[in-house]
Parts: C-alpha cells; structure tokens; sequence
C-alpha cells in the first residue's frame, strides 16, 4: 500500500506558467549509461513573484547556471521531481543545467530510452523532464534547438524535429546533427531518435507548390515493408489540403519505426515515433486490418501538425482538444479513401465496446475530465472516440460547408496557441453560426444518455407522431444530468420499402427524405403530416450522436429494416439489435430449460446477402457477422453469465451454418481472388466475406469446414487469408490445430509482428486450456514483458478479448492478470493500468465472478510501492 494518497490534480486549479521558455537549446551526448544533456533555457517571467520551479525526474544533477554564472549548492533545490531556484534576475535570463541520464535502465519507455540499440524518446504527457529540467506542460511553448553528438558506429543517423541545420564529425570518432524548428511547441512534441537506421524517401508538392522531402526510418531489413505507409502518407497529405486548407510546413517530415513503445504512434512536430506495427507491411506478413489501420494512423499523426501540433492544448484536461478532433478527422479520411458505411460500423463498434463500456461503470468521466492523478490514464476511449463523436455531432447539426467554415476560424485565431475547449467550441460557433451554448455540456457531463422513442401512426389523418425522451444515469460525483443536444437523424420508411418525404407540421411542401431533429429538452415530440401508409422509423440514422437508442420497434420491424432501410449504418443496426434479442432470448431460454430459437430471420438475411450481386461484400460481411460475446455482456448488464452466452452464441452460429451450408460454401469458393495481392477495399472487402463465411463454416456439422480452414492455411498467398484461417483453427480441438500453430511458428519465429498475431489467437482461443497455454507462452522465446506489444499481444488479449476463459468461473484467470499488473507496474506502469482496465466492468458479472475480481482488485491496490497510474485505476475501479 501507498504510505500517502497521491493528491488530483483539477481543472479549476489552472494557472498560467510564472514563466514563459521564448527558445529552448540542447545539447545531448549519447550513452547507454551516461547521457549527457545541457540544456539553455531563455526566460522570463509571465505571472506572479514566486521562485522558478521546474519539472525533473530520474535525472542526475551536475551543474546549475544563470546567465552564465554557476550556482552554488544552496542557490538550489533539487528533489526526486522539481528543481527550485529562489534568486533570480528581475529581466530575462538564460537558466543552464547539465544533468545525466540511464537509457539502457529506462523499462517504463517515456523519456529517453533505447529500444533495440536505437535511442528514442516519447515526451507525451509528462516525459520530457526525464531528459532535462523544464516547464514540462503544454502551455508553454518555445522554439527548440538540438544538438546531438553520439558514436558514428553505434548512431550513424541522428533525428529531432524540425529542419536540419549542421552536422559533422568530431575527432574522437563521434559526431553531430543539430536541428532547427521555428514553430513553438511544447516539452511533449520535443523528439530524438538516434541509431543505425536506414530510411526509404519520396517527395510530397504542397498546394502552394513547395516541395517537401518525405523519409521513414526503419532498422535495417525492413526497408521494403514502408512502401504502402509511405503513399499513405502522401494520400493523407493531399486530403488534409482539400478538405481543411491544411498545408505541411517544414521542408521535410519524417516517420520513424520502432519495436518498443507505449502507444500506437506519437505525433512530435516533424518527427513522428510509431510502433512499427503501424508502419512495416508486407502482402504476406500484414492483414487487411494491419494496412487500413497503417493509413488510419499515419493519417491521424500527421494531421496532428495542425490538430494538435501548430495548436496545442492550453492543459491536459483539453485533451479531447486534440485527440477527439483528429480522430474525427482520420475518420473522415479513411472514409473517403474506403467505404464510409463500413467505417462508419467499424467506429461505432469499437466506441460501444470500449467507450460505452468506460462510460456505465466506475472509471467513467467526462470527455474533458475534471481531475485526474496520472494524465497517462486519461487517453481513454471517452477522450478520444466519445470527443470524435462530440466533432461530428457538430459537423451534423452544422452541415460541410459550415463546419468547415468555422474549423477554418479556429485555424486563423488559434495558430501558434494552446487552446481550449472554449476556444473551439466559440470559432465553430462563430464561423458556422451555430448555438453550441447547451451543447458544452457533452464535454462536461460524464455517461452515456439514452433516448427513449415511440411513434404512433394516425390512418385516418395520415400523419405520423415521433416522441423521443432523454435521459442519463449517475456517474461517479455526477447523480443529476442536465439535458444534452442530440441531433437525430430520422427517416420513414414506407411499407413498400421506400424512404417517405417528410413534411413536419407547419412546413408547405415535402423535402428530404432524411432529417436531422435536435433533441434539447427532456423530451420533444415532431409530428409528420402527408404520410399515407404505416411507416417503419429509421432512427439515428448514421449514428448521429453516441447514446443508446430504445425504441418499441417489433422483430417485424427489425427484420423490415434489415431488408430496406436505405441508411446502411441503419440496415447493419437492425441486424445487430434483431441478433442482440435472439441471442438474449436464448441465454433466458438455457437457463429456464426451454427450446433454443434458430434465428430463421436472421439466415434468411444472410442468404440474401451471400447471393446478392450489389451488395459490398465488405459490409455484408459486416452484416452477417453477430454480435460479440462483450457486446451481449454489455446488453444484458447485470448478473452476467458468460459461459451462457458462450453457448448461445455458438448455438446461433452452428444454426444458422446448417441452415444456409450450400450458400457459404458456394460464396466461399466464388469469393476466391485470382491474381496477386492488393489492399485495396475492393479486394478487402471480398476477402472479408469470404472469411466470415469460413468462420460459419467451421462451426457447422460435418467436418468441411475444418478442412476448408486447413486447406486455406496451407495455400494462402497472404497474411489475411493464412491469419484468418488459424484463427479458425484455434478454436476447434483438433490435429490440424496443433499442426499448423507449429507451422506458423517455424515459418515466422524471426518476424516479431507476425508473432505478435501467433501469440493473439492462442490467447483468444475459447478452448478450456487456455489459461495454461497462455501461462506457458509467457515463458517462451517470442514473449517478453519489457516489451508492450508483446504484453497486448498476449496478455491484454486474453484479459479483453476472451471472455469466456478470462472470467473462468474458478477465478483463476483473475488471478493470473492480477499478477502481470503488479510484475508490470515495477517496468512500465503505463502498460500495467491498462492491463487493469480488465477489471473495469467486474460488477456487471454474476456474483462469484464479481466477488472473485473484487478480490484481485483490492490485491492489486494493496501492492507495494504501487505506482500512480495503477493506484489511480484500482482505486477507482473499486470505488
């Protein structure tokens, strides 16, 4: 246990630095052991009269200095976080220090460390004063200098942000790179990358007719895995220009890929780090899913040079700031770059898994939180998918052409700021001439709302009533909600499988066949004349704001929109909320011992979709997929039985198989792809389908599928279709399993991301030995702890996405995630909290599996020298 509580930090205890950093110069000597940073700081003073404080940690302190004049030891204070000077000069003033620092001993990957003999750091949230003593917040800004002097063997490639302005080689087999970058930018964006790297190079022309030099760093071997990045990059590029005015501003930008790192990638000015799972691909050791989300997040980084970059936020409660709203803009891009209907699927997916899931239980706060004890626990699904959610709302109610007009504002009064949420909110506001005065609260007000619809149908007037109601349940230090603004896009859909004009009572003539209602009272009723048949609502069309829709929609109804509805979000929700009641219905019916369904309505339109020759095949395979045993979980909210709707699930899955065997089979074998390779979303989306049936397949009677599985690992030109098929595998006990875990194994032991995807599908096997398998691979040559991509591939996988296994009815699976977490904390304390998160639904679960996560939750708040970012996490999971 913690001999003392770490204390929040809030919001409303904000204050503006005491001192303004006008440019910071750096000089870094690089060792493993011993490296070396003098660091120039030229100051002022911006507020107040107190001594100058600055932010320090794990650094050894040499020498202090102002205006050139060393500080005797009694000038100073130096603790384990800050370095206090009281006497300073009434003007401005250059504070030098020279420190130390240990990258081969740096486990916990923030600061600088090394990773696979390359230096690298990542300063984002609070890493830089790991480096150097400074204002390490991201309202202060400065204009950076580096110099970096390493080994010409060990480091022949020396990288930090901006342009580069001199390099050379010094006497004594060392040499030197110094980079200039004239934006000010907060500690967090600062970067270096040192090492023996090659890079591939292109040339990007901006719209104003710069040219622009494009390089991505890679260790040496990989070279000819960075080519769909690189024109990922450059489609990105060109996007941003089109469809926000935004122009790259350096005369070069460089990517470098590495093997160690907290996150998915890091946006520094000029110099983005990326784990090289998101950049290195190759047809046959990459999936579909590896190269759209390469572009999703090469995309989302660079178009932080803008969203993030050239405007910051003022603190990292405005997180969303940046976060949300580039999420929002990758959204929109890989949208137009691929299907926008399957992006659309796919991001609702992941926020109802994850963010709805944060939102209804014990770590749920508001987009822009009020306090936090650790920031790195705040880059949470609510900041980013719920705050690109909250940018798109506002896109909906605000149209294209005003949307853009006011993102355009914020550009022209925020370049070269840290900004707010009220900044934003106002230049949207203003530039789209938009009253976003009650919308703030969506920022404020933790939880997901839940609107409540019902419709009633008048034949003899022909006018149809829509009343929608809002309502949001308590939230951790939040009882009482006050009513949001939920736009809500609404069509009808007329008996004969069309869209209806609507005409709201008071309107002259019919308009669009969709329109978007604002819901901003508790509750508000639309009435819609000229309406000459029944229709069926199609509501929240797009999804059109995060919360949970309740409608007195019949099955009838769902399966009607399951057939017509002309909003494809809308077609896939239907089937997903038809499935969700079946599969609800069916873990009723185990438990009271009656028949299970068979979920004829559900086949039915699985058949259609596999002969259909118009359907995208990437969304019927979108379409046809059920729901997923997390999602089932969530729906049914209290007293969960997982091993109930394990079975159910299967059960469904094994009908509907029988049901439609000769359709699969016939789609399987016609959706085969003759010629090489391609990622596009044409053959993607082929490729999923074809999948998607597999998995059917393999679960039907007889003993096909397994062999189509095993046949299609053994021929498999690719990553996704041989992926695919193990993944099949994995679950059925059988020979063919075993065989080709061993053969994938032989084939890819030398390639680190490929077995990150081996390590994966062991630990999401549904089979009953799979804790002990996962235990095993802990010990074994492709696993290590120090590394977080190994620690997800593995560990994270099991814990969240293996339902069934992880909450084993014994506890045992509890207690083994437990464990990791507190061997974790001692390396990377980022990596263990968001092990923890495991743990952040336990009370949803039948009370033996809420007891026994209990237990392993207060182990794990009792543990020793617990870091902040785990105390923080099981403090408020327990509650």
């Amino acid at each position: 246990m913690r001999t003392e509580d770490p204390r929040p930090i809030r919001l409303k205890d904000y204050t503006p630095p005491a001192f303004k950093v006008d440019e910071v110069r750096l000089e870094i000597e690089l060792d493993p052991a011993d490296t070396r940073v003098r660091s120039q700081l030229k100051m002022r003073r911006n507020a107040g009269t107190g001594p100058l404080v600055l932010d320090g940690e794990k650094l050894k302190l040499h020498e202090v200095s102002i205006d050139g004049v060393k500080l005797g030891p009694n000038a100073y204070q130096a603790d384990g976080e800050h370095l206090t000077i009281l006497d300073l000069p009434e003007g401005p003033f250059t504070l030098e220090t020279l420190t130390s620092c240990a990258p081969e001993d740096n486990t916990a990957l923030t600061g600088l460390y090394l990773s696979s003999g390359i230096y690298c750091t990542q300063c984002e949230a609070e890493g830089f004063r790991r480096i150097a003593y400074s204002l390490d917040r991201p309202d202060a800004m400065s204009v950076f200098t580096t110099r970096i002097v390493a080994d010409a063997k060990a480091a022949p490639v020396l990288l930090s942000n901006g342009n580069p302005v001199a390099q050379g080689k010094l006497a004594d087999g060392r040499h030197f790179a110094e980079w200039h970058d004239p934006f000010p930018k907060p500690t967090y964006l600062f970067a270096l990358v040192a090492g023996d790297l090659v890079h591939v190079e292109d040339k990007f022309r901006t719209l104003s007719g710069r040219e622009v030099t494009l390089r991505i760093f890679v260790e040496r071997g990989n070279e000819d895995r960075c080519g769909y990045a690189m024109e990922a990059l450059k489609r990105a590029m060109k996007w941003d220009e089109e469809a926000f005015g935004r122009e790259y501003d350096l005369d070069i930008f460089m990517i470098v890929a590495v093997s160690a790192f907290n996150m998915g990638a890091m946006e520094n000015k000029g110099l983005n780090v990326f784990n090289d799972k998101y950049i290195l691909a190759r047809p046959d050791t990459a999936t579909d899913a590896d190269y759209a989300a390469i572009e999703a997040i090469i995309a989302h980084e660079y178009f932080h040079n803008w969203t993030g970059n050239r405007i910051t936020c003022r603190d990292w409660f405005q997180l969303c700031l940046k976060e949300g709203l580039t999420v929002f803009r990758d959204q929109e891009f890989t949208s137009d770059m691929r299907s926008r209907p399957v992006k659309r699927i796919s991001d609702v997916r992941l926020l109802r898994a994850h963010q709805f899931t944060e939102d209804g239980g014990p770590l749920a706060h508001p987009v822009r939180p009020d306090s936090y004890i650790e920031i790195n626990n705040f880059y949470t699904a609510t900041v980013y998918e719920k705050g690109a959610e909250l940018c798109r709302m506002i896109h909906t109610l605000a149209g294209p052409k005003r949307f853009r007009k006011g993102m355009d504002l914020y550009f022209e009064r925020h370049d070269g700021e840290a900004a707010t949420v009220e900044n934003f909110l106002d230049a949207l506001a203003d530039g789209a001439k938009l009253d976003l005065a009650q919308f703030k609260r969506w920022y404020s007000q933790s939880g997901t709302p839940e609107v409540l619809a019902s419709g009633r149908y008048d034949a003899a007037r022909k006018t149809y009533t829509l009343k929608l109601s809002q309502v949001c349940a308590p939230t951790p230090g939040q009882p009482v909600k006050e009513p949001y603004h939920i736009p809500i896009a609404l069509g009808l859909v007329g008996p004969d499988g069309r869209d209806i004009k609507l005409q709201l009572d008071g309107e002259e003539k019919p308009g669009a066949t969709t329109r978007v209602l604002s819901l901003t009272e508790r509750e508000a009723t639309w009435r819609f004349r000229n309406v000459a048949d029944k229709p069926v609502p199609s509501l929240l069309r797009g999804f059109t704001a995060p919360v949970k829709l309740s409608t007195n929609l019949k099955e009838r109804d769902l399966v009607f929109l399951m057939a017509h509805d002309s909003d494809s979000f809308n077609r896939w929700e239907a089937a997903q909320r038809y499935a969700t009641g079946l599969l609800i219905a069916m873990v009723d019916a185990q438990k009271k011992g009656g028949a299970p369904r068979k979920g004829t309505a559900f086949a039915e339109t699985i058949r259609k979709l596999l002969v259909s020759k118009k359907t995208d095949p990437d969304f019927a395979a979108q379409m046809i997929v059920l729901p997923s045993e997390q999602t089932l979980a969530q729906a049914i909210g209290k007293d969960v039985d997982v091993d109930a709707i394990h079975a159910a699930r299967e059960g469904l899955r094994a009908s509907i198989a029988a049901q439609l065997k000769d359709e699969l089979l016939a789609a399987y074998h016609a959706l085969a792809i003759d010629g090489p390779y391609s990622p596009d979303a044409a053959h993607a989306g082929k490729r999923a389908l074809r999948n998607a049936c597999l998995a059917y397949l393999a679960v039907g009677p007889g003993p096909e599928g397994v062999e189509l599985a095993a046949a299609q690992f053994a021929q498999a030109d690719n990553m996704t279709d041989e992926i695919a098929a193990l993944s099949v595998l994995a679950h059925i006990d059988c020979p063919e399993r075993v065989a080709a875990l061993e053969k994938f194994y032989a084939r890819w032991k030398d390639n680190h991301l490929v077995m990150d995807k081996w390590l994966s599908i062991q630990a999401m096997s549904a089979l009953p030995g799979t804790l002990g398998e996962v235990k095993r691979l802990t010990g074994h040559p492709a696993f290590t702890m120090r590394n977080p991509n190994k620690v997800r591939a593995l560990i994270t996988a099991f814990a969240t996405m293996n339902q069934l296994r992880f909450h084993s009815a014994d506890g045992k699976g509890y207690e083994f995630v437990a464990d990791k977490v507190l061997e974790l904390d001692a390396l990377n304390p980022q990596v263990a909290a968001r092990l923890l998160g495991a743990f952040k639904s336990w009370r949803q679960f039948e009370p033996k599996r809420r007891n026994a996560m209990a237990r392993q939750l207060k182990r794990v708040a009792a543990g020793e020298r617990l870091s902040r970012d785990v105390y923080e996490i099981a403090s408020k999971t327990l509650g």
